[in-house]
């Protein structure tokens, strides 16, 4: 049975587009009236609008190409082109070299959009590809490069304002942002039936942190998105030579990662304790087997090992 879908809900994702591009542009107005918190503010709503807009369409059966042409040229302008310029109104001070590093911004952000553009398209990719983005995603990246004007504004002039410490932290995000470094994606995580209760509970302690300290929570947030990239970086490497753990269940990848790192460290299975028992009550039988026969008894005692199957360290690994 086919669901047709209202016309005129259809553009609701188109707008919720729209909005975000606004709000990331209203970014830079906020910037030259010297509102830099109200600047932050609008990147971080663009940020929550660009990652409802697509979920929006595909609930609704909504997606289009022109929504998906007009979503990377928001996230352009939103991510690209207002931080870099948020970042020269506050720190720059009109010098040629904070704009150069404005325009690295602005530019490797919107070559990571057109990369990911021609991802979308490519159907060879090994299942496991789909956890993970290519490089930082538009929004982190944004959010990200003005992370020395969130931590300027909540705790004051610092070594993280420096112009040296800020045009090194630009340049740095846009190569992260056309870097080839995986990133987990939130769009393939699954949560167990169990853990929805905590993981509420965990919502509600965020949504009161980033009422009472935004600025505070959001640089939290974004230092730990940093921490997170070597973990995906390896969790990557290890797919891409397991790709068949890709889709069991998270229990199931454990105990894979285990047994292949107990086969590389070249350990075995524990016998059980009940074995190990029989084994050195075999050894002391053939103890005293061995003095009571004199010499003959050693070359017995060898035979025994043998017919056991067991190895001379075996006896003492209990």
């Amino acid at each position: 049975m086919t669901v047709r879908t209202n016309p005129g809900v259809r553009l609701l994702p188109n707008a919720i587009t729209v909005l975000a591009l606004c709000a990331g542009l209203s970014a830079v107005q906020f910037a030259l009236t010297g509102n830099y918190a109200m600047a932050i503010a609008s990147i971080g709503i663009a940020a929550v609008l660009d990652s409802l807009d697509g979920r929006i369409a595909r609930l609704l059966d909504a997606t289009s190409k022109m929504g998906a042409e007009l979503d990377s040229l928001a996230d352009g302008i939103s991510f690209g082109v207002a931080p870099a310029l948020v970042l020269y109104i506050w720190h720059a001070d009109g010098e040629r070299i904070g704009w150069v590093a404005a325009l690295i911004f602005a530019v490797c952000m919107i070559l990571r959009l057109a990369r990911f553009n021609t991802l979308l398209d490519d159907t060879e990719q090994p299942p496991y590809a789909a956890e993970f983005f290519v490089g930082v995603p538009a929004p982190a990246g944004g959010l990200l490069v003005l992370l020395p004007l969130t931590l300027s504004l909540q705790f004051g002039e610092g070594w993280w304002s420096s112009q040296v410490v800020v045009l090194v932290w630009t340049v740095a995000i846009a190569a992260l942002a056309i870097s080839r470094i995986p990133t987990l994606s939130l769009k393939t995580v699954k949560v167990a039936p169990k853990a929805v209760g905590p993981l509420l509970v965990l919502v509600g302690v965020l949504a009161a942190t980033i009422i009472l300290y935004p600025l505070v929570a959001l640089a939290a947030a974004l230092l730990l998105y940093l921490v997170h990239v070597p973990y995906a970086v390896r969790r990557f490497h290890w797919l891409a030579r397991h790709p068949e753990a890709w889709d069991v269940p998270a229990r199931e990848r454990r105990a894979i990662r285990r047994a292949r790192s107990a086969r590389r460290l070249g350990l075995r299975r524990p016998l059980r304790r009940r074995v190990a028992g029989a084994a050195r009550r075999a050894v002391r039988r053939n103890g005293a087997h061995e003095v009571s026969q004199g010499p003959r008894g050693r070359h017995d005692r060898k035979r025994s090992w043998r017919s056991l199957g067991l190895r001379r360290g075996q006896g003492r690994s209990d």
